[in-house]
């Protein structure tokens, strides 16, 4: 007969056991008992699958392809064209001088087709690393969104000369782009709108509508363009769209549209202003005239990306489709198991 210690004892350890357990009180959920949808991918499913796939994407690619060329696009490159013969061998001279003429006026290419309206204008730049991180991060959002003397992470553009804080700050803003461009068509001035060219979020969030530019391009570094100290930072669009960085070298930036047709063969003149330096870094310039289609500019990848995926499906379905029909097997057939194969071998392989 055991003693009321002894019962004690025992009581205590069950208790503390009880106590010390962390199992889950049982429901269907955590013990995954819960009806679940377990579909068996049979082999009309697989080819079904990829028929439709297929079905749905060559139309798709097809629609894509031929938008795109619907798409009316002419490029000029203008930045070896535009420098006199006796700078060739030293453009950085010329564009760094002050003293040069940097007007130039060419001839576009003929217009090819009729563009209609609105004609985005863009400027490309190429080998332009604007993803580099210390040039990404050398701006500063809580200053271009209201608190003006913040300038914590726009080293080396933080202070100008006189000790005041640059506003906008940072090498993203002071490298802004600063070319200019004037288009005419038989001598009649072709209007280009900068208004609305960037994003309704980054002119209402992201840029200021009581910040002011103070001080910019005031600083020890030579940069691109300038800003006009009496427009807010959210009416600024050539600088909000500049800030917006790009991901890749090659790049395109919006520069303004144009609110009228253009005809076929049309011969476009352009007059713009060579300010932008990129011949430090051997890159390229280039202005671009181009309508636009539902998928946006000229785009062949987006229709060709459609139709392999399209057609790759195709060709799996079929291939699904003869491997039935010459070798077919039954479905859930445990023969075909490794183990089962070669059990007369002696052994397992996997």
């Amino acid at each position: 007969m055991a003693t009321k210690a002894e019962k004690g004892k025992d009581g205590g350890d069950s208790s503390l056991a009880k106590k010390k357990s962390r199992r889950p009180q049982y429901s269907r959920f955590s013990q995954q008992e819960l009806p679940a949808c377990k579909p068996i991918l049979s082999p009309g499913w697989v080819v079904s699958i990829f028929f439709t796939i297929g079905i749905v994407f060559i139309p798709i690619g097809f629609a894509a392809l031929f938008a795109s060329e619907r798409v009316v696009e002419i490029k000029f490159q203008y930045d070896q064209d535009c420098v006199p013969a006796k700078y060739k061998n030293d453009m950085v001279a010329y564009i760094q001088s002050n003293d040069t003429d940097k007007t130039c006026t060419r001839k576009m290419p003929a217009v090819s087709a009729t563009m209609k309206s609105p004609i985005y204008v863009y400027y490309q730049i190429d080998h332009y690393f604007q993803n580099h991180r210390r040039y990404v991060k050398s701006r500063n959002d809580e200053q271009l969104r209201g608190d003006q003397n913040n300038t914590a992470d726009c080293a080396p553009e933080r202070f100008a000369n006189n000790g005041q804080a640059i506003v906008p700050c940072g090498l993203v803003a002071w490298s802004l782009f600063n070319d200019t461009y004037k288009f005419s068509v038989k001598n009649k001035t072709v209007e280009v709108s900068k208004k609305d060219i960037t994003w309704k979020s980054d002119r209402e969030k992201k840029f200021s509508s009581k910040v002011y530019p103070k001080n910019f391009q005031a600083g020890g570094l030579i940069g691109g363009g300038k800003l006009n100290s009496s427009i807010p930072l959210s009416g600024q669009e050539d600088l909000i769209v500049w800030m917006r960085t790009a991901a890749l070298p090659n790049f395109r930036k919006l520069y303004g549209r144009i609110e009228e047709d253009l005809e076929a063969h049309d011969q476009i003149t352009i007059e713009l202003q060579n300010n932008y330096n990129t011949y430090s870094f051997k890159g390229t310039k280039s202005v671009i005239l181009s309508t636009a289609s539902w998928i946006g500019g000229k785009n062949d990848l987006m229709g060709i990306a459609y139709l392999t995926i399209g057609g790759t499906c195709l060709f799996l379905a079929i291939c699904f489709i003869l491997m039935y029909v010459l070798k077919p097997r039954p479905l859930g057939d445990t023969s075909y198991l490794s183990w089962n194969r070669n059990a007369s071998g002696g052994g397992l392989r996997f």
